[in-house]
Formats: C-alpha cells, sequence, structure tokens
C-alpha cells in the first residue's frame, strides 16, 4: 500500500510540475511553428516563381508591400504594391524558359508578436534568349525580410533584394 501511495504521489507532483511549463512549452511550439511558416513563405515564393505562377506568388505580400532591389550597392527598382509586384515579377520572368530558385540558409533575426525579420540567401538560374543564344543568367541574392502575420497567415510587408553577384554565360 506505501508503494501505490509513494508512486501516487509521485506522479501528482511530476504532473503539477509539469504543468507549471506548459505556457513556456506552449510558447516554444509556436515560436518554432511561426519560423516554419516564414520559412515556407520564402520557399513557396521561390517555386511559384520557377513555375511562373505570378497570381499566386503576389499572394505571399500584403496588399501594400514594397519590394526594393539593389545590384551593386545601387537601388535598380521599388515596387509597391501588389498590382505592380504582378506586373514587375510576369515582365520579368517573361525573358526565360527556364527559372530555377535554390534557396539556403535562413535566419530569423526578429520575431516578436505578429511581425518577424528574416535574412535569406537563394541562387536564382535564369535560362533564355538573348540575341539569338540561349544563355544562362545565375544571380546569388540576399533577401531582407520584414513579415506581418494577418489573419494567421505570415506575409511579406516588406523585401529587400540585393542582387550581390550576377554570372552570365552561354547555356551549353
Amino acid at each position: 500500500m506505501k508503494t501505490i501511495l509513494l508512486l501516487v504521489t509521485l506522479a501528482l507532483a511530476a504532473t503539477r510540475g509539469h504543468g507549471a511549463d506548459t505556457p513556456a512549452l506552449e510558447q516554444r511550439i509556436a515560436t518554432i511553428e511561426d519560423k516554419l511558416a516564414i520559412k515556407q513563405v520564402v520557399d513557396v515564393f521561390s517555386n511559384l516563381a520557377d513555375t511562373k505562377e505570378i497570381d499566386r506568388q503576389v499572394l505571399l505580400f500584403t496588399e501594400d508591400a514594397v519590394v526594393e532591389s539593389f545590384s551593386g550597392g545601387k537601388l535598380i527598382s521599388s515596387l509597391k504594391g501588389r498590382a505592380q509586384l504582378k506586373e514587375t515579377f510576369a515582365a520579368f520572368l517573361a525573358n526565360f524558359h527556364t527559372v530555377y530558385h535554390q534557396n539556403g540558409q535562413q535566419t530569423i533575426d526578429e520575431l516578436a508578436g505578429n511581425t518577424a525579420k528574416a535574412t535569406s540567401y537563394c541562387r536564382v538560374i535564369l535560362i533564355g534568349k538573348q540575341d539569338g543564344k540561349e544563355m544562362k543568367t545565375t544571380m546569388y541574392t540576399i533577401y531582407k525580410d520584414t513579415f506581418i502575420k494577418q489573419d494567421g497567415q505570415w506575409l511579406i510587408q516588406h523585401r529587400i533584394s540585393n542582387f550581390v553577384h550576377r554570372e552570365v554565360a552561354e547555356a551549353k
């Protein structure tokens, strides 16, 4: 009888102690879920670019999103709103028959409530005709994204695309 009473007491004590950690555990799980959802947005953006599904791609941005692109440290474009993103993305990708994004490391630099900031690395390979030749353009890109969670979904509110290096060669 003493053994059973001791086991029940230990089980209750373990349950009480574990219960005290439940909010912390739930918060850690929520943070992990948010980080995975943010990574998913970046990966789906790339997948939709590769398949040229621009209508779906722009829905990963807020209605008033801003996308600024830099090359060689200079601003080369600044876009605002889904309509402008759609028009510009579609026009750019129309120049290539093959589009291929390879996403690399991503860090979540800030995550607080319904806002987040992340840095993502990507290699973009574009193949298309230029001056009658099949050309391959490879761009090494760093995205600095600001996200906002709206209606339970993470969206890109502001993206800075830094094209740090570009290689162009005849495709073989």
